[in-house]
């Protein structure tokens, strides 16, 4: 699709943009392009993050027996504790 453009297309695509933003908006428009693409970036690493999710993050709950996901910021809850056991007569 692009095999067609050449540098005089590259340069006159920039003199538009030059003419209708002026020399003193380029600094900043650029500089707002870097950080939508950065966030863009991040949000699409964090969906393919969130679509390798495995089953090894499932813990029971030892209360009512179902299933939470937690998460790698969130701790699995602590064992129950054991009654200590009843003394020997």
């Amino acid at each position: 699709m692009l095999r067609n453009v050449s540098a005089w297309h590259v340069l006159i695509v920039l003199v538009v943009i030059l003419l209708l933003f002026g020399a003193n908006r380029l600094p900043g428009l650029a500089k707002s392009i870097g950080q939508s693409m950065k966030i863009f970036k991040n949000e699409v690493k964090d969906l393919a993050d969130d679509g390798r999710h495995n089953d090894s993050h499932v813990v029971p709950d030892p209360v009512t027996g179902t299933t939470a996901d937690h998460g790698t910021d969130v701790p699995p809850p602590p064992p129950a504790a054991t009654p200590p056991a009843p003394p020997r007569p």
